[in-house]
């Protein structure tokens, strides 16, 4: 019976690079940076959209003209 080394996780085809492992046993020691990514995700994406005003952006923008050469 095979085992799998220490670094396998599925979905990585066996391999897992010493940043990867690096990485995986920093979040653990330090869990606050998991969370300050989610806050950050959600601060910068996850964020509602006013759709009254982006419909008046749209009605109010002027359209670009393109450069006339002559």
């Amino acid at each position: 019976m095979r085992t799998a080394h220490k670094g396998y996780r599925p979905g990585h085809e066996g391999y897992v690079s010493e940043f990867t492992e690096f990485m995986d046993h920093y979040l653990e020691e330090h869990p606050e940076v998991v969370e300050d990514q989610r806050r950050g995700w959600y601060l910068f994406w996850d964020h509602k959209a006013n759709q009254a005003s982006i419909k008046e952006e749209k009605e109010d923008s002027v359209p670009v003209k393109g450069y006339d050469y002559l």
